[in-house]
């Protein structure tokens, strides 16, 4: 496919020559799309998680519980703003600020649709479209870790640090496994143009062509927003709340909002990348030729986003958190290198392909027979037994702090007996009862264990 053909939609020319005007009214057109998306993924996401767990879930304000999300917002946006005595204010402020800026700026090369006409003028749907569109997003998607850390430093707390500094590792190491999945992407389009990687998509999704980095892809990205089952920066029973523990009122609201942004974000660049852009799904374009032109294209995009939405809430609503260890050892020793595998062996048919002029059909079943050699080998390796890994290694959960078997707890020194007062007078002349000294603690010192005096 020529550069002229994968172009034919979305010209880049059509994005850089827009009046002012219309500028503007892209800007506020994504924004409000942004915060819409934002209040219906809450609502939705209340009253979703509710059903699979057979409650109403929000059904009082507005028609269904429709406006909840909204009320939630107004509510937090006029609670008292409160700043620990502790924290640095200035970085304080501004953490809440940068990760709500940078999660709203990273839509901006997002292509909602082709090329229309708006009073007159032919433009794109699209805020801006740059020859390294991807790498914009993953570079504001990198600076939204900024925010994050800088929250949890300035808080002059314990837990918002520790949530702070593993929030920063869990974003980095899965956004190492993200960048690595949409590599084959760009080898395979030629291009970091979103809107030229739509275009590439005419024929066939990437979904089909390259369904491994669409696997590494999914999961990373849950990693990468902090969403369940991989919301470790924010698990209750170890960090009260995370990074934000001590943010209230709005500026809790704006790390709220950049949470559900980065989620919409994440969700158009899947479809973006993989489910064929603005184009109809399931073959409707050949049956509608109109389908992928003016208006409606908007209408898919969204439905794949919807659809990507889901699954976040899908995934919320039916796994538990995992264990930080295991998350950690997830990232880098299972999806980093099934994404460095994967990348080579794209680039080798690419080139295959490119330099040798073999089919596609030659190249799969060249890959194929490589892939089963590698299982063949795989099996031909012997696999250890129990008794052998018991013999190396007697305690395998030597690494974590397991308490032994045979502990045994001492009785609470509240629990012990009572010494019982003397009857009759002492040698010395004074009364039979005890003198401070002699009583017991909870007596001497006039409190007991409920801390009130006798």
């Amino acid at each position: 496919m020529d550069a002229q053909a994968v172009l034919a939609a979305v010209e880049p020319a059509a994005v850089g020559n827009d009046p002012w005007w219309l500028v503007l009214a892209k800007i506020i057109a994504t924004f409000a799309i942004l915060v819409v998306l934002v209040l219906f993924a809450i609502v939705a996401e209340r009253k979703i998680i509710g059903y699979m767990q057979v409650r109403p879930g929000p059904n009082r304000v507005g028609p269904w519980g429709t406006l909840q999300s909204l009320a939630d917002g107004i509510k937090l946006a006029f609670k008292e703003d409160i700043i620990p005595t502790a924290a640095d204010k200035v970085v304080y402020v501004l953490a809440p600020i940068i990760s709500a800026i940078v999660a709203l700026v990273a839509f901006a090369v997002i292509p909602l649709g082709p090329n229309v006409s708006v009073f007159g003028h032919t433009t794109a749907l699209q805020l801006t479209d740059l020859p390294v569109g991807v790498l914009y997003i993953l570079a504001c998607s990198s600076l939204g870790v900024y925010g994050i850390v800088l929250a949890g430093w300035a808080s002059g707390s314990t837990y918002p640090l520790l949530g702070g500094l593993r929030s920063a590792a869990q974003m980095i190491s899965y956004e190492v496994a993200m960048g690595l999945s949409i590599v084959p992407v760009f080898l395979t389009a030629g291009s970091l143009s979103t809107s030229e990687i739509v275009g590439a998509q005419e024929q066939t999704w990437f979904l089909f062509t390259l369904l491994p980095s669409f696997v590494v892809y999914s999961i990373s990205v849950v990693g990468e927003t902090n969403r369940a089952p991989f919301d470790l920066p924010e698990a209750e029973g170890e960090l009260v709340g995370g990074f934000h523990t001590e943010y209230s009122s709005l500026k809790f609201a704006m790390f709220f909002l950049a949470e559900y942004v980065n989620m919409v974000t994440v969700s158009a660049l899947c479809a973006t990348l993989f489910l064929g852009g603005w184009r109809a799904p399931f073959g409707i374009g050949t049956i509608w030729p109109g389908a992928n032109e003016n208006w409606w294209p908007v209408l898919w995009f969204m439905l794949k986003v919807l659809a990507a939405l889901f699954v976040f809430v899908w995934l919320r609503g039916s796994l538990p958190r995992l264990r930080y260890d295991q998350f950690m050892h997830f990232g880098w020793k299972v999806l980093v290198p099934i994404s460095l595998v994967w990348v080579l062996l794209v680039a080798a048919m690419n080139t295959l392909r490119r330099e040798l002029d073999f089919s596609t059909r030659d190249v799969m079943i060249a890959v194929g027979v490589v892939l089963l050699a590698v299982l063949a080998l795989s099996l031909l390796v012997p696999e250890r037994t129990k008794k052998e890994v018991d013999a190396r290694d007697p305690n395998p959960h030597s690494d974590f702090p397991v308490p032994p078997l045979d502990l045994v707890v001492p009785p609470s020194p509240r629990l012990r007996p009572q010494v019982p007062a003397k009857v009759g007078g002492g040698a010395d002349g004074s009364s039979g009862e005890d003198s401070p000294a002699d009583a017991p603690p909870s007596e001497a010192s006039g409190d007991t264990t409920t801390g009130k005096g006798n």
